[in-house]
């Protein structure tokens, strides 16, 4: 058992409850914390707060954003007939790195995962949808992750939106099988990018 103050080891137990924290991370995070000039820690708290308050979702494409609508839906430099569809916001953040596509984003915020409870119905299929009655959408752009999750997804949409006359296509297969866009590099996702392929 940790032999630590109770607002220390509250502390490293916040910091062990983050995802990819283990529990001498969490140690190592909080020493960290205490060692910082008392300025430092408000502010990295401030930050948090700040965050959480400001935060929302896009109205348009549902990534995150401080704003109504997100920068890159308000750009008007970015090409309205092509949307790509992605599971998380962290994914709009990858792509966006590589500077290969310059279309407009859909989040889901999910992929399908019956073992989870996640169904269509619990991601943002509907409101893509009523995105695609606009006429001058040309192309879907299927970028969810190569796992069976983001594939059952994947498939999904494609079954769902092909009868919709508008072409669909998929990343091509440069990320690895069972990886996240996310964790992906710049050559590969642009390489996953320039090769994707109508389903």
């Amino acid at each position: 058992m940790d032999q630590y103050s109770d607002a220390l080891g509250n502390l490293v137990d916040s910091f062990a409850r983050l995802p990819g924290i283990g529990r001498k991370s969490a140690q190592r995070l909080a020493f960290h914390i205490l060692k910082q000039p008392k300025q430092e820690a408000y502010q990295l708290a401030k930050a948090i707060v700040n965050a959480k308050e400001k935060i929302k979702y896009c109205q348009i494409c549902y990534n995150l954003t401080d704003q109504d609508i997100c920068p890159i839906c308000s750009d008007p430099n970015r090409d309205p007939s092509i949307i790509c569809v992605v599971e998380d916001a962290r994914d709009v953040m990858a792509l966006e790195r590589v500077h290969e596509f310059k279309g407009l984003y859909h989040v889901l915020n999910g992929a399908i995962s019956p073992i989870d409870g996640i169904g269509p119905e619990q991601l943002k299929i509907r409101e893509l949808l009523l995105r695609l009655q606009d006429e001058t959408i040309q192309e879907i752009i299927i970028a969810t992750n190569t796992n069976i999750e983001g594939e059952a997804t994947a498939m999904y949409l494609s079954n769902l939106l092909k009868p919709l006359g508008i072409k669909i296509t998929r990343i091509a297969q440069g990320l690895p099988v069972g990886g996240d866009i996310q964790y992906a590099d710049e050559i590969t996702l642009a390489k996953a990018f320039n090769g994707r392929w109508e389903i």
